[in-house]
């Protein structure tokens, strides 16, 4: 059984940081990553990376402050998020797939999520 476990979300002020993990079990998957869906928005790309560690894509709106990396030993997905702002606040979704995808269409598999409340 394929389960993806969030955690790590909280309240934080705006230039704050958090790191968010994603717990994995059931298989491996070539791209394992995470979007974000906030109150009345789509849910939207923030990060993803294969499952070697050795290539990461990220969204535009979190280039640059938001790091994804991977521990094949623990399993787990970590989102690093620095330079918080108000509107990073949304829930936060792990999303595993067998193929690169910006597109929540294109995920096989996701988490139940953790919410991230960026405070100004």
């Amino acid at each position: 059984q394929v389960q993806l476990v969030e955690s790590g979300g909280g309240l934080v002020q705006a230039g704050g940081s958090l790191r968010l993990s994603c717990a994995t079990s059931g298989r491996t998957f070539s791209y394992t990553g995470w979007f974000r869906q906030a109150p009345g928005q789509e849910r939207e790309f923030v990060a993803t990376i294969t499952w070697s560690g050795g290539s990461a894509f990220y969204g535009d709106s979190v280039k640059g402050r938001f790091t994804i990396s991977r521990d094949n030993a623990k399993n787990t997905v970590y989102l690093q998020l620095n330079s918080l702002k108000p509107e990073d606040t949304a829930v936060y979704y792990c999303a595993a797939s067998r193929s690169r995808t910006y597109l929540p269409r294109g995920v096989d598999y996701w988490g139940r999520g953790t919410q991230v409340t960026v405070s100004s």
